[in-house]
């Protein structure tokens, strides 16, 4: 009886995923993130900021206020 994990199991069966299909590395944005190619980017003032960083950069750096109308 065999009850080693499926991923160790594929593993074994068919070697290593290939390192380098993974996307390229190409910085790390304002907030500490790594940018890899495709990702979508935002400049402000010279800094990079991935999108997804985009309101925390805002928050943190601009002093934004997000807050909803009444």
């Amino acid at each position: 009886m065999n009850i080693e994990h499926p991923a160790i199991t594929q593993t074994m069966e068919t070697g290593y995923a290939n390192i380098i299909s993974q996307p390229e590395h190409v910085g790390i944005d304002a907030m500490g993130d790594e940018i890899l190619a495709g990702d979508e980017i935002i400049e402000i003032n010279g800094e990079i900021i991935l999108e997804s960083n985009l309101e925390d950069y805002l928050i943190e750096y601009c002093g934004a206020q997000y807050k909803t109308a009444e």
